[in-house]
């Protein structure tokens, strides 16, 4: 593999590690975001601290993007959560701007928006794939299991949910704190990918296509959001000669699934299921 083609496939597993995080609050939830980067951005500047500052090593300081990104989405879920509908996308927006104004405006810590550089490139195909083995694995699990069905139950009907016995408010945070460890590692392992960071990288467009690449896989599929991620990173970077245009052919393929299919590339359906319904068909065929 080329060192190109390599780098392509690293970036590929850190968005799809992120991917999951938002998938797993606004797909199985049911809580649509709009500030997700904010908790990326906090995973690579803990990283970034860590290791260039105290020169901690690279993977106690990857957990511990994760945790710091997690521990703030908590005390942010506590009160913004009890909004309903439309509000809490739009309260993410501005939770995430002031995170990254902070970074922005915090000289000492952060270097302001020159940025951090000189992180150690610690982030190789064998890491990256190792991690994201391992987060897509707690991820199934989690939404094959009971606590997947509580997060199910409070998508459908909140107030269902609640009659039959789940605390919604406790598993809309549980929900917000895994999704923001999810994108706190990947801002982790995508800091010590590039080598620099700055504030502007983790802006709403950031957001906004974190959250894209999920509709476009499929809200309440795992293996969507995966292959949303595999899809919109290809086309992005098969464009990258006619940079001028790339956008506009990342928004036209996002707008022509919409159209064609609105549920997303895999709708709620996951490809376990979809492979074994091939294989009955294909035994009753027999």
């Amino acid at each position: 593999m080329s060192a190109y083609a390599e780098g392509i496939f690293i970036l590929l597993l850190i968005n799809a590690i992120a991917a999951m995080g938002v998938s797993l609050l606004t797909g199985f939830t049911g809580i649509f975001t709009l500030g997700h980067a904010a908790y990326l951005a906090l995973g690579s500047y803990t990283t970034a601290i860590l290791t260039l500052d105290y020169g901690i090593a690279w993977l106690p300081a990857v957990l511990a993007g994760g945790i710091v990104a997690m521990v703030v989405g908590y005390l942010i879920g506590l009160p913004t959560l009890k909004l309903m509908g439309d509000y809490y996308a739009i309260a993410s927006i501005g939770l995430a701007e002031s995170i990254r104004l902070i970074l922005e405006n915090w000289q000492s810590l952060t270097n302001g928006a020159r940025g951090l550089a000189g992180i150690d490139t610690f982030t190789t195909l064998p890491v990256a794939l190792s991690f994201f083995i391992v987060m897509a694995i707690v991820a199934f699990c989690l939404i094959n299991g009971r606590f997947g069905r509580s997060l199910k139950a409070c998508r459908d009907d909140h107030v269902a949910a609640a009659l039959l016995g789940f605390d919604v408010a406790k598993i809309r945070v549980a929900s917000l704190s895994i999704s923001a460890l999810y994108c706190g590692l990947a801002g982790g392992l995508y800091a010590g990918f590039i080598s620099f960071i700055q504030p502007m990288m983790f802006d709403m467009l950031k957001s906004t296509e974190m959250t894209a690449v999920v509709v476009f896989g499929g809200l309440g599929s795992m293996s969507g959001c995966i292959l949303g991620t595999t899809v919109i990173t290809m086309v992005t970077e098969l464009f990258r000669p006619i940079s001028q245009y790339r956008m506009l052919i990342y928004g036209l393929v996002l707008v022509l699934v919409m159209v064609l299919r609105p549920e997303g590339m895999m709708g709620q359906h996951e490809i376990g299921g979809l492979l074994k319904r091939l294989f009955r068909r294909g035994g009753d065929r027999s």
